[in-house]
């Protein structure tokens, strides 16, 4: 069963979101980008908040939109991110010469890291089963521009099918983002990844607006349902991410 992750600027939020049914909290800013990145001060707030009301509830936060090349800086800021309490530091990482040096590059950190592949005019298969190999925990694919394109306008659903299993072959969680929403409900399904990550159709009025509750409990119960007819208590229990285990 797919599990919710919802990405939230706040403390608010993340109460909010966790309690309305996300499985995982996510941590960004939607004003500084498509991975946009919290300061260090407020990741470290959110966790510590986070962790006393719900202390199994599994965190990750991003670290900024980064080159890929720019690896002094993508190593330092996953640092800074993970020590500041969160279980999971994602990444962008887009197609191009400095991609495979970039995995490689985080696959070796210390920390706790999950790749985004961003999708954006398509992906490197190549790239796609390179990264299963290196041992992360997850890999996530997502779109980098907000331009209400989703990742299926990038990607075919065959593809991505192929590499969500190529990933879970190899032992690591496989994840799907991207301007998605109730109209992709069913390409997810068809696909189940083990969490779709949500932002904008979480929102009041665009990414950049306060996260609404309400929508949270509608899509996870959505999500959650095989046949749209059961409820977020009674899907939750079969999903990928389970209460008392924190995997991405």
């Amino acid at each position: 069963m797919t599990a919710l992750l919802a990405s939230v600027r706040s403390h608010e939020e993340a109460f909010d979101a966790a309690q309305a049914g996300a499985e995982l909290i996510d941590l960004k800013e939607p004003n500084a980008g498509a991975l946009g990145g919290l300061s260090i001060g407020d990741i470290t707030n959110i966790a510590r908040h986070l962790r006393a009301r719900y202390p199994v509830k599994p965190i990750s936060a991003t670290i900024g939109d980064v080159p890929a090349e720019a690896l002094d800086e993508i190593a330092a800021r996953v640092i800074e991110v993970s020590e500041a309490g969160v279980d999971y530091v994602k990444v962008g990482v887009a197609p191009g010469p400095a991609a495979r040096r970039c995995l490689e590059h985080l696959a070796n950190l210390p920390a706790t890291v999950v790749p985004v592949l961003l999708c954006d005019g398509g992906m490197d298969g190549e790239l796609v089963a390179y990264a299963a190999t290196l041992g992360f925990v997850g890999v996530m694919f997502d779109t980098e521009g907000k331009d209400g394109n989703t990742l299926f306008d990038h990607v075919d659903s065959e593809s991505l099918g192929q590499w969500l299993r190529l990933i879970r072959e190899q032992g690591a969680m496989s994840g799907i983002a991207g301007s998605l929403g109730w109209a992709q409900l069913a390409q997810i399904r068809a696909l189940a990844p083990d969490f779709a990550g949500f932002r904008t159709a979480l929102c009041v009025d665009g990414r950049r607006s306060r996260l609404d509750p309400q929508r949270v409990a509608d899509l996870a119960g959505a999500l959650h349902s095989a046949s749209g007819d059961r409820g977020l208590a009674g899907a939750t229990s079969g999903s990928g991410v389970s209460s008392d285990a924190v995997r991405l």
